[in-house]
């Protein structure tokens, strides 16, 4: 009789890491899904300009190609381009960076955000952030091992935060603040004086603050605040930036992270090992907006402001209660009136009407009983999907 062992079989390992299961998928993802199936709609979910990028900017990254330049640049960016963000920092907010050290160039702000979380977070340590908020917020921190803490905000303090519910919530686990301002989904922005009082958190409880100001150019009859001009900021800011939005040039993907040399030493070494650079073409593209493409930018601000006062107005007569969005491209009405969840209200509007809208709950918690409006589109499909909306919503009544 044979004394050899017989091997069973084992049970098959988890091939997913918990990190990763942890997060759900994108709630945006799911209703562009659907729209991508659909004839006829009329979209007012996509988070992306409708004006093609200026020409002079298309016509530097044709050139690029036309001469050549299709190699590799070095990990930080072009030194031209990075030299060129800081000129721009520094005019707008009067905040100085060495573009040799405390710049990086991106693939877009949303890499520039994962390079910051797993540069700067240790295991189970927290990020603070304002909820609702860019559907990445949530999903960075924990990717990169630490813990996501939301702070809600309301419709009635207009979906600013306050520094007291910061405040409450940090422990000696919190190492970071996370913001978003001019605030995507819902237009909010921070006065001067309010986000001071969040960096007097950060300060107190010398905490660093990521700020993601995408939006920063697109405000409405105020001034954007930028986090690392408040006095003292600099040192304990990330600030991420980038051209998608008000240079319309979403498909380039190309952004930038600045602050002090030791994090974005830190966040280089991350992006040499897994990004390595970003598309030279893409760089060339960017430093051809900042030199020539603030008229452009201002001609789009402009009709995106018209667009925003109309599809305010007609959402509020409709009865779909909405607060003045004062930055980026968005209006986060109520639906509250209609009895429906976010998801159940996007979905029939999207099956019965053909307008495409984002669920708030996509936002996180805080954003349920309101959807996304993207007045990025043309004023004559934002006036047929208004009309359209009034229609499903009198069915509901």
């Amino acid at each position: 009789m044979s004394d050899e062992r017989v091997a069973r079989p084992r049970k098959q390992r988890n091939m997913v890491s918990s990190r990763v299961q942890q997060v759900p998928p994108s709630g945006i993802r799911k209703f562009f899904d659907l729209l991508a199936s659909m004839e006829d709609v009329i979209s007012l979910g996509v988070g992306e300009p409708d004006f093609v990028t200026p020409w002079r900017i298309r016509e530097a990254a044709i050139y690029s190609i036309e001469k050549g330049d299709t190699m590799y640049t070095s990990n930080s960016g072009i030194p031209e381009l990075r030299q060129a963000i800081s000129r721009d920092l520094e005019k707008r907010y009067g905040v100085t960076y060495d573009p040799n050290k405390e710049i990086l160039i991106t693939v877009g702000v949303s890499e520039g955000l994962d390079l910051a979380m797993r540069a700067v977070l240790e295991p189970g340590e927290e990020v603070i952030c304002p909820e609702p908020g860019y559907v990445a917020y949530s999903a960075c921190p924990v990717l990169a091992g630490g813990v996501f803490v939301p702070v809600p905000t309301t419709i009635e303090n207009n979906f600013k935060v306050r520094a007291s519910d910061i405040e409450s919530r940090v422990t000696h686990h919190t190492k970071a603040i996370l913001l978003g301002y001019p605030n995507n989904p819902t237009g909010a922005v921070m006065p001067r004086s309010e986000m001071a009082e969040v960096a007097a958190v950060a300060e107190r409880h010398d905490l660093l603050v990521i700020s993601d100001e995408i939006y920063a150019q697109l405000v409405y009859g105020l001034e954007h605040t930028c986090v690392a001009s408040l006095p003292g900021m600099k040192e304990r800011t990330i600030l991420l930036g980038g051209f998608s939005k008000a240079y319309a040039m979403t498909g380039w993907r190309i952004g930038y992270a600045a602050g002090n040399a030791e994090v974005i030493a830190a966040m280089t070494k991350i992006h040499q090992y897994t990004m390595l650079c970003v598309p030279t073409m893409s760089q060339m593209a960017a430093l051809e907006a900042l030199r020539a493409g603030d008229d452009a930018v201002l001609e789009m601000v402009e009709e995106y402001d018209h667009r925003r006062r109309v599809i305010v107005e007609g959402l509020n007569h409709i009865g779909l209660t909405c607060f003045e969005p004062r930055g980026a491209f968005y209006a986060f009405p109520s639906i509250k009136s209609t009895g429906l969840t976010s998801e159940k209200f996007a979905e029939r509007l999207l099956f019965e009407e053909k307008v495409a809208v984002v669920p708030g709950s996509a936002f996180g918690q805080a954003g349920e009983g309101h959807v996304r409006c993207c007045y990025a589109t043309s004023l004559t499909e934002i006036e047929e999907a208004l009309g359209r909306i009034e229609r499903f919503v009198g069915k509901l009544k």
